[in-house]
Protein backbone atom coordinates (compact mmCIF):
# COMPACT_ATOMS: atom_id res chain seq x y z
CA UNK A 1 0.00 0.00 0.00
CA UNK A 2 2.48 1.90 0.38
CA UNK A 3 4.51 1.56 -2.49
CA UNK A 4 1.08 2.31 -4.27
CA UNK A 5 0.95 5.88 -2.61
CA UNK A 6 4.59 6.82 -3.19
CA UNK A 7 4.11 5.91 -7.04
CA UNK A 8 0.70 8.05 -7.06
CA UNK A 9 2.11 11.00 -5.54
CA UNK A 10 4.45 10.90 -7.88
CA UNK A 11 2.15 10.64 -10.33
CA UNK A 12 -0.39 13.49 -9.21
CA UNK A 13 2.68 16.07 -8.51
CA UNK A 14 4.35 15.30 -11.84
CA UNK A 15 4.39 18.53 -13.85
CA UNK A 16 1.43 17.85 -16.64
CA UNK A 17 -1.29 16.57 -14.36
CA UNK A 18 -0.47 20.08 -12.31
CA UNK A 19 -0.77 21.76 -15.50
CA UNK A 20 -3.75 19.84 -16.40
CA UNK A 21 -5.98 20.63 -13.17
CA UNK A 22 -4.99 24.42 -13.93
CA UNK A 23 -6.27 24.28 -17.58
CA UNK A 24 -9.57 22.53 -16.56
CA UNK A 25 -10.28 25.15 -13.58
CA UNK A 26 -9.18 28.32 -15.55
CA UNK A 27 -11.49 26.55 -18.72
CA UNK A 28 -14.55 26.36 -16.65
CA UNK A 29 -14.46 29.47 -15.33
CA UNK A 30 -14.08 31.05 -19.17
CA UNK A 31 -16.60 28.77 -20.37
CA UNK A 32 -18.75 30.59 -17.65
CA UNK A 33 -17.75 33.69 -19.24
CA UNK A 34 -18.36 32.92 -22.56
CA UNK A 35 -21.81 31.05 -21.91
CA UNK A 36 -23.08 34.81 -20.08
CA UNK A 37 -21.45 36.18 -23.61
CA UNK A 38 -23.95 33.89 -25.40
CA UNK A 39 -26.71 34.10 -23.84
CA UNK A 40 -26.40 37.97 -22.54
CA UNK A 41 -25.38 39.35 -25.29
CA UNK A 42 -25.16 37.27 -28.90
CA UNK A 43 -28.76 35.49 -28.47
CA UNK A 44 -30.46 38.24 -27.62
CA UNK A 45 -28.64 40.59 -30.56
CA UNK A 46 -29.80 37.46 -33.04
CA UNK A 47 -33.35 37.18 -31.27
CA UNK A 48 -33.43 41.27 -32.90
CA UNK A 49 -33.26 39.52 -36.37
CA UNK A 50 -35.27 36.52 -35.77
CA UNK A 51 -37.91 38.56 -33.64
CA UNK A 52 -37.57 36.57 -30.60
CA UNK A 53 -35.06 34.97 -28.09
CA UNK A 54 -33.19 31.57 -29.31
CA UNK A 55 -34.04 29.80 -25.41
CA UNK A 56 -37.81 29.83 -26.30
CA UNK A 57 -37.23 28.05 -29.79
CA UNK A 58 -39.15 24.62 -29.22
CA UNK A 59 -40.61 22.01 -30.94
CA UNK A 60 -43.79 20.39 -29.18
CA UNK A 61 -44.15 16.78 -30.66
CA UNK A 62 -46.79 14.29 -28.96
CA UNK A 63 -46.57 16.35 -25.58
CA UNK A 64 -42.90 16.67 -25.36
CA UNK A 65 -40.90 19.95 -26.22
CA UNK A 66 -37.72 19.91 -28.09
CA UNK A 67 -35.97 22.85 -27.49
CA UNK A 68 -33.75 23.56 -30.20
CA UNK A 69 -33.35 26.70 -29.35
CA UNK A 70 -31.33 25.96 -25.79
CA UNK A 71 -28.91 23.32 -28.36
CA UNK A 72 -28.27 26.70 -30.96
CA UNK A 73 -27.27 28.55 -27.90
CA UNK A 74 -24.80 25.73 -26.93
CA UNK A 75 -23.73 25.29 -30.62
CA UNK A 76 -23.40 28.57 -30.30
CA UNK A 77 -20.71 28.72 -27.27
CA UNK A 78 -18.90 25.86 -28.51
CA UNK A 79 -18.32 27.71 -31.36
CA UNK A 80 -17.23 31.15 -29.71
CA UNK A 81 -15.13 28.93 -27.13
CA UNK A 82 -13.44 27.22 -29.89
CA UNK A 83 -12.53 30.73 -31.84
CA UNK A 84 -11.26 32.16 -28.17
CA UNK A 85 -9.06 29.37 -27.35
CA UNK A 86 -7.67 29.53 -30.87
CA UNK A 87 -6.91 32.95 -30.98
CA UNK A 88 -5.02 32.92 -28.15
CA UNK A 89 -3.52 29.76 -28.93
CA UNK A 90 -2.23 31.61 -32.30
CA UNK A 91 -1.41 35.01 -30.29
CA UNK A 92 0.70 32.95 -27.69
CA UNK A 93 2.64 30.86 -30.20
CA UNK A 94 3.51 34.22 -31.75
CA UNK A 95 4.88 35.76 -28.98
CA UNK A 96 6.78 32.47 -27.98
CA UNK A 97 7.93 33.00 -31.76
CA UNK A 98 9.53 36.56 -31.19
CA UNK A 99 13.54 36.70 -31.23
CA UNK A 100 13.65 32.89 -32.53
CA UNK A 101 15.21 32.30 -35.88
CA UNK A 102 13.64 30.14 -38.20
CA UNK A 103 15.50 26.50 -38.33
CA UNK A 104 17.72 26.30 -41.80
CA UNK A 105 16.78 23.81 -43.91
CA UNK A 106 18.58 20.03 -42.98
CA UNK A 107 20.79 18.75 -45.79
CA UNK A 108 19.66 16.01 -47.39
CA UNK A 109 20.28 12.72 -46.65
CA UNK A 110 18.81 10.52 -49.18
CA UNK A 111 18.71 10.92 -53.24
CA UNK A 112 16.57 8.79 -55.87
CA UNK A 113 18.41 5.86 -57.83
CA UNK A 114 18.52 6.83 -61.67
CA UNK A 115 17.07 3.43 -62.47
CA UNK A 116 14.29 2.18 -60.09
CA UNK A 117 13.17 5.46 -59.06
CA UNK A 118 13.01 4.34 -55.51
CA UNK A 119 15.23 6.79 -52.25
CA UNK A 120 18.08 5.19 -51.39
CA UNK A 121 20.91 6.54 -49.18
CA UNK A 122 22.69 9.55 -50.63
CA UNK A 123 26.39 7.76 -49.94
CA UNK A 124 24.96 4.39 -51.61
CA UNK A 125 27.46 3.04 -54.65
CA UNK A 126 24.50 0.42 -55.49
CA UNK A 127 20.68 0.60 -55.29
CA UNK A 128 19.85 -1.62 -52.79
CA UNK A 129 16.08 -2.44 -54.73
CA UNK A 130 16.97 -2.72 -57.98
CA UNK A 131 21.03 -3.16 -57.45
CA UNK A 132 22.34 -0.99 -59.79
CA UNK A 133 25.69 0.58 -59.89
CA UNK A 134 25.20 4.27 -59.34
CA UNK A 135 27.99 6.00 -61.76
CA UNK A 136 28.33 8.95 -59.98
CA UNK A 137 29.30 6.69 -56.91
CA UNK A 138 31.46 4.61 -59.01
CA UNK A 139 33.25 7.83 -60.90
CA UNK A 140 34.12 9.64 -57.18
CA UNK A 141 36.10 6.27 -56.52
Amino acid sequence: MKKFLSEFKKFALRGNVIDLAVGVIIGGAFQAIVSSLVGDVISPLLGLIAKEDFSGWVWTVGGVEVKYGSFLTAVINFLLMALVIFLLLRGLNKLLSIGKKPEAPKAPTTKICPFCKSEIALDATRCPHCTSVLEEAAEEK
